[in-house]
């Protein structure tokens, strides 16, 4: 008797740990509306949201269930065409993939009606979910969709909002914004298809049965906002414990109490390094911090004998001594984003040999939102040598060049027994060199010197005789 009873007991206990497991549905609302034919990068914006979805979905665990409300895919100018395609007992995400790739463009875009058929099956379900409605248009119809979330919200319907505008202009996002924060979750706006995955793999994560975000960041760059991303980790250890980016918004993390120590770093292809803020979190705080990353840009430019040359620039603050940032030139103007200060630029010619092939400005100031333009000139001409028997026979041979003052070497190479490199070209900077050449194979043993001059942008050639 007592083993059926803790059988059971063991089976009941299993059973609630299966329920608390089991996380609340995710449930996608899918714009299917006339633009989403519209391309971005060469593909129609339906084709990105199909393939990026059907990827997000498919990354999804296995026990978690999905729904599908789609509008606009059936009919033209109808306000009604919406339909719940898959239900919120879905854990098949084929049937969301599936659904997705059918579908084709047509209609108008009811985003208030589409958010109350979400709600209204939460409500008739007595369920809780995680609402995620991609848009590539604002309301077309009859609706206003942050007034319908937050009445839903007031009548204590369990749900949680993100919102993803997918090509959307700024002053289009009023409304979408609205309804996302009465939803309790964010408004992102995305451009293209890697943004799309980003945002879509990160709010599929910040569900309804997550504890609600208490920290945000607030990141600009000049005055305006930047994406950046950001990492809490428990103060003092690498522990992560929660991580976002702020898309230009702000960007939340949840932080149980404690003390935390975050991570910020600015995106979007820039050399401004990150910064570290440590922030103390009790019962109830809700806290926001706004970072700015002020920076400016230097414009650098290398060339030889006046045109663009192939170039290792690096950037060293003067305070630290440390290097910035580098970049190498490939004959273009490049530019570098870093904070405001005083730097060394140092400029390493590649390819050119000589003793100027290096160069460095010190104490150049970099002013924040502006742009310091910096460029250096390298002189340089070309010296031919080849060696050669009487008859005109080619001869591999070494060839050493040395400069004529120190006699210390500054490059070499071997002439082999091609026209090809027979004579050798050698790039140099113009001055006076001393150069050593030394027979092998057949011919070997044979030796010579002499003294050339190379001036900027002419060929001095030298074919010896042995």
């Amino acid at each position: 008797m007592k083993k059926i009873m803790l059988l059971t007991i063991f089976l009941c206990f299993g059973f609630i740990l299966n329920a608390q497991e089991q996380p609340s549905p995710i449930l996608f609302i899918y714009d299917a509306s006339g633009s989403m034919w519209g391309q971005l990068d060469g593909q129609t914006k339906k084709e990105i949201a199909s393939s990026v979805l059907a990827s997000t979905v498919g990354n999804l665990p296995n026990n978690q269930n999905v729904g599908l409300i789609a509008y606009g895919h059936r009919k033209k100018g109808d306000c009604d065409d919406i339909e719940y395609m898959v239900d919120l007992s879905n854990h098949s995400k084929t049937k969301i993939t599936d659904a997705i790739e059918k579908m084709n463009p047509t209609g108008k875009t009811p985003l208030a009606r589409s958010a109350t058929m979400a709600i209204t099956s939460l409500k008739e379900n007595n369920t809780k979910a995680t609402i995620i409605l991609i848009t590539d248009g604002i309301e077309s119809c009859d609706g206003n969709i942050c007034n319908v979330v937050t009445e839903a919200k007031a009548n204590g319907v369990d749900f949680k909002l993100h919102i993803v505008g997918f090509g959307l202009k700024d002053g289009e996002t009023k409304q979408l914004k609205c309804a996302a924060n009465a939803g309790g979750g964010h408004y992102y706006n995305v451009a293209d298809a890697g943004g799309l995955g980003d945002v879509l793999n990160e709010v599929t994560t910040q569900t309804v049965d997550k504890p609600n975000e208490n920290f945000s960041i607030y990141a600009t760059k000049n005055g305006a906002p930047v994406d950046a991303w950001i990492k809490a980790t428990k103060s003092g250890s690498k522990e992560a414990v929660d991580g976002s980016r702020t898309y230009r918004d702000s960007g939340w993390v949840y932080l149980p109490p404690g003390k935390y120590d975050i991570a910020i770093r600015p995106l979007e292809g820039t050399d401004i390094p990150g910064t570290t803020i440590t922030v103390e979190m009790k019962e109830g705080d809700i806290k926001h911090e706004n970072i700015s990353f002020d920076g400016g840009t230097l414009e650098v430019f290398a060339t030889n004998n006046g045109k663009g040359w192939d170039t290792s620039v690096k950037m060293i603050d003067v305070n630290t001594g440390k290097v910035a940032t580098n970049v190498r030139t490939y004959g273009k103007v490049k530019t570098m984003e870093v904070p405001a200060g005083n730097y060394k630029i140092t400029f390493q010619a590649l390819v050119l040999k000589g003793n100027d092939t290096y160069f460095e400005a010190d104490n150049i100031k970099v002013s924040a939102n502006s742009t310091t333009p910096i460029s250096h000139n390298f002189e340089s001409g070309f010296a031919k040598i080849g060696a050669q028997t009487s008859s005109g026979e080619l001869i591999d041979a070494t060839v050493n060049f040395h400069d004529v003052n120190s006699d210390k070497r500054i490059t070499g190479a071997r002439t082999y027994t091609s026209a090809k490199s027979n004579p050798r070209e050698f790039l140099l900077n113009p001055g006076t060199y001393t150069v050593y050449l030394r027979t092998l194979g057949k011919h070997k043993g044979h030796s010579d010197s002499f003294t050339i001059t190379v001036k900027a942008g002419e060929t001095v050639e030298k074919i010896t005789t042995f």
